[in-house]
């Protein structure tokens, strides 16, 4: 998949830009808060129908506007794993007080969720260190990005379960009297019936993944350390709907589920301990890139390859871990890649490992130019 061009319009802190960009690497020069994450920000907002930084749509609208707009036009003819072309246009737009719009080829989508997946991407950035420092949502995310992106029914299952698990904490919490147990027995079987269909896709996604980034892993670091990745979920227990319905008293106790894949975590490890305790930051940082490469290839199929955003990656990383992230990047295994930094001289670095198309902006309070 290939962003051809992109018009932004009262994103964040860009008034108005419209931006050609290259097939292989668009890289954005500035100082930080000038703009460069927010362009990359739109890039991701319209494979999502959000914004990597915030689930509330009116934030991204730019300070004393009252609306704002994205637009790219795509085309997969370019892509080298495509079969066949089908040049698309997706259009987004949101005013104050008011639903955002979101259409393909003009068309508005009746849900939003029929759009997740069809344009595949993948975003390296500082906020990722949230993946191990932070709780096990942040983890859970992870893998509901990537498989969503995968597999459509994920979303719809993730839905259905999220809206049982509300509905039963909803009952939890009842203070004038008990709760209907037929009631709370219909919510529970839901919660079990989609949860153990989400195991199962988590499972499988952690599998598969477990030894493409260990081997983007070693390839970064030099084979200087181990690394992996351990699924823990209640569905490990046995049946779903008797974990779940076994400690119902505590649960009425305390107020809410205690269990259910909303507690699914991964447990990262290097060299067998938790990487949060023992390793350094370059470490951490080295495990998320690998990681999320792992996910880009993951996603890859014959048909589309997904777009790769490396938000300022290269910080706290020794020259070598660069090194080798450079040579990866600069490689024919990804398509078309955005890359943002504050040094010139990492960009510069990236361009001297191969005779590829490339597109240069700098960015300055908002105005993007070539």
């Amino acid at each position: 998949m290939i962003l051809e061009r992109l018009s932004i319009i009262n994103y964040k802190n860009i008034k108005e830009a419209t931006l050609t960009l290259s097939p292989k690497i668009n890289c954005f020069i500035g100082h930080n808060g000038a703009g460069k994450t927010n362009v990359l920000d739109a890039v991701y907002f319209l494979s999502f129908c959000h914004s990597a930084q915030t689930t509330q749509d009116s934030l991204v609208i730019r300070h004393g506007e009252e609306f704002f707009m994205l637009e790219g036009a795509y085309n997969t003819s370019l892509s080298p794993l495509a079969s066949q072309s089908s040049p698309l246009s997706i259009h987004c737009a949101m005013k104050r007080g008011a639903k955002k719009v979101f259409k393909h080829d003009k068309k508005a989508y009746q849900r939003l969720s029929e759009h997740i997946g069809l344009i595949p991407i993948v975003l390296i950035s500082p906020a990722d260190a949230y993946l191990i420092e932070g709780s096990s949502e942040e983890r859970r995310k992870l893998m509901d990005v990537v498989i969503a992106q995968i597999d459509r029914t994920y979303i719809e299952s993730l839905n259905r379960y999220n809206k049982a698990l509300q509905q039963r904490n909803a009952l939890l919490k009842m203070e004038d009297r008990e709760p209907d147990p037929e009631l709370m027995a219909l919510w529970e079987e839901q919660m079990a019936r989609e949860g153990e269909k989400i195991f199962a896709k988590r499972k499988d996604f952690v599998e598969r993944i477990i030894p493409l980034f260990q081997e983007f892993y070693e390839t970064i670091s030099g084979g200087h350390e181990q690394v992996s990745l351990n699924y823990i979920s209640h569905c490990q227990r046995g049946s779903l709907l008797e974990v779940i319905q076994r400690d119902r008293f505590k649960d009425r106790a305390v107020g809410y589920s205690l269990h259910g894949i909303h507690r699914d975590d991964l447990e990262i490890l290097i060299d067998d301990h938790a990487m949060r305790r023992e390793g350094s930051q370059g470490q951490q940082k080295t495990f998320v890139i690998a990681l999320k490469l792992a996910m880009h290839h993951l996603l890859k199929n014959e048909d589309a390859c997904p777009i790769l955003l490396l938000d300022d990656i290269f910080d706290k990383l020794d020259s070598q871990r660069v090194e080798q992230i450079v040579r990866l990047v600069a490689s024919d295994q990804f398509g078309q890649i955005f890359i943002t930094d504050t040094n010139r001289e990492h960009i510069d670095q990236i361009l001297s490992h191969g005779n590829f198309d490339y597109q240069l902006f700098s960015v300055e309070d908002g105005e993007i130019h070539v």
